[in-house]
C-alpha cells in the first residue's frame, strides 16, 4: 500500500516532465547544431554578431572546449598520461576559446586538419599555443 501511495505522485511528475521540453520551447526558433569536425567548432565560434541565434552559438562553442580541456586533464592526471597542453594556471576559458579561432583560422585552408574530428582540433590548436616541455 505505501508503494501506490508513492507511485501517484511519481507518475505525475514523470508526466509533467515529459511535457516540460516541449512547454519550453514553444515559440523559440530552433536550429540544429551538429559538429562533426574542426571546421564546424570554427563555424560555431566564429558566429556574426547579427545571428539570432549567435549566443546558443558561442555558448555550444565554449562549452565545447571547455568540456574537451576538462576530459584531457581528467584522462591525463587520472591515468598518468603525458598532458599534451600544458596551459598557464592563469589561462581562462576565453583565451581557450580566441586560441582555437586564431589557430583554426589560420589553418582553414589545410582541409586535412578541419576535417579532423572536433576534439583532435582543438587538442592541436590548445597544444600549439601550451605545449608541453
Amino acid at each position: 500500500m505505501h508503494f501506490r501511495q508513492l507511485l501517484a505522485p511519481a507518475l505525475a511528475l514523470a508526466a509533467s516532465l515529459a511535457l516540460w521540453p516541449a512547454q519550453a520551447s514553444a515559440g523559440v526558433e530552433k536550429r540544429d547544431i551538429w559538429i562533426s569536425n574542426t571546421a564546424d567548432l570554427l563555424e560555431l565560434c566564429t558566429t556574426p554578431v547579427d545571428d539570432p541565434l549567435r549566443a546558443e552559438s558561442i555558448n555550444y562553442c565554449m562549452a565545447y572546449i571547455d568540456g574537451a580541456v576538462d576530459y584531457h586533464d581528467a584522462i591525463t592526471d587520472h591515468e598518468k598520461l603525458n598532458r599534451l597542453i600544458c596551459y598557464p594556471n592563469t589561462a581562462n576559458l576565453e583565451q581557450g576559446v580566441l586560441v582555437f579561432i586564431d589557430w583554426a583560422q589560420t589553418n582553414q585552408a589545410d582541409k586535412s586538419l578541419m576535417d579532423e574530428p572536433t576534439v583532435i582540433g582543438v587538442v592541436r590548436a590548445l597544444e600549439d599555443k601550451w605545449p608541453c616541455s
